[in-house]
């Protein structure tokens, strides 16, 4: 089932409509504890189903190729429709890794749709008193925006448990939840036989520099937080952004949302990702095309813009430490991190 297909069911989601909405938690001083060979990290399904036993065992052999010790939290089995078991169930497992001390950090095994759904039964106290990485993207944006606005302390937007793993994600990750390292990630140089190179590029829509905390994640999920509680504050912030399969109209319609929601004019500068499969669903010439998109509702920003950076549905990604301070170049498509994620 396509995402957006699963989004049209929300209205399932009444199951948390009436539980009281967590209080605020103050926001955490200490930042989440390095990775360091031999530690237990949790392998916990928010959202889409992950049951196929063959390829879990090509997750924990990922994590254990790390010289991490991956413990499964015991719903990863479970079943509820498209999700992942039930709401509070997949909220039980987040809940006992961020609890359990012997859990340094906490790996999303896949995306798909679902954590929003998860998040009122959170326990943000808990939470908020143990900061732990925890590592994902695409779906996985709903919890860590809602850490931000709710515990503030850093997540990384990288690879789930269940990805590929490339030689340079997998660097791009080690260097900045192992070692602290404050890496500058810019595109790879394509390798295609042709003169002009048309892989690995970047475009500028607005230049300059801006300094800010890194917010954001998939597009679509970050949309759909607008209006509710677990949406942070954009104000001075480096807004990053990537989508999958989705036709230009619903990104316009989705920018749309964020322009008149007042999030886009509070940012400091932006930084889209890749959009796979983002085209028009019949083919057409005639429609805007996601460039087009981009341009109408970010340039009037004026603040530095840039498209096309290795972060979204893709192999080769960057790990991005959401809500740490980043300095992005527009010019020269650059992401320079100035603080590290971990203590």
């Amino acid at each position: 089932m396509q995402r957006r297909e699963a989004l049209a069911t929300l209205g399932a989601a009444g199951l948390a409509i009436g539980l009281p909405l967590p209080a605020p938690a103050a926001p955490a001083t200490r930042k989440p504890p390095r990775l360091r060979a031999g530690d237990r990290v949790a392998l916990v399904s928010p959202a889409g189903i992950y049951s196929d036993p063959f390829d879990f065992q090509l997750v924990t052999e990922a994590i254990t190729a790390m010289g991490l010790v991956p413990v499964p939290g015991p719903h990863w089995k479970d079943r509820f429709g498209y999700l992942a078991g039930t709401d509070q169930g997949r909220a039980a497992d987040i809940n006992a890794a961020f609890a359990d001390p012997a859990i340094r950090a906490i790996f999303a095994v896949r995306g798909g749709w679902g954590s929003a759904r998860a998040l009122p039964f959170l326990d943000w106290k808990t939470i908020a008193a143990n900061p732990k990485l925890l590592v994902g993207f695409s779906d996985i944006t709903a919890l860590h925006l809602a850490i931000q606005a709710r515990a503030g302390f850093a997540t990384i937007h990288g690879p789930t448990a269940g990805s590929s793993w490339t030689k340079y994600s997998y660097a791009a990750f080690r260097d900045l939840v192992f070692d602290a390292k404050l890496p500058l990630y810019r595109n790879l140089p394509g390798d295609q036989d042709r003169l002009v190179q048309k892989e690995g590029r970047f475009q500028t829509l607005r230049p300059g520099k801006a300094t800010g905390r890194l917010l954001g994640g998939n597009l679509t999920v970050l949309t759909s937080l607008v209006g509710t509680p677990w949406l942070p504050d954009f104000s001075g912030a480096i807004l990053f952004i990537e989508d999958t399969d989705e036709a230009p109209y619903r990104i316009d319609r989705m920018l749309t949302q964020l322009g008149q929601a007042g999030v886009l004019r509070k940012v400091a500068g932006v930084v889209f990702g890749q959009c796979t499969n983002c085209k028009p669903s019949d083919g057409s010439t005639s429609l805007f095309t996601l460039g087009e998109v981009l341009r109408q509702h970010l340039e009037p920003l004026n603040v530095p813009i840039y498209t096309g950076a290795m972060f979204g549905h893709i192999d080769d990604q960057f790990s991005l430490p959401v809500g740490c301070r980043a300095e992005i170049d527009a010019d020269a498509g650059t992401i320079r991190l100035l603080e590290a994620p971990v203590a």
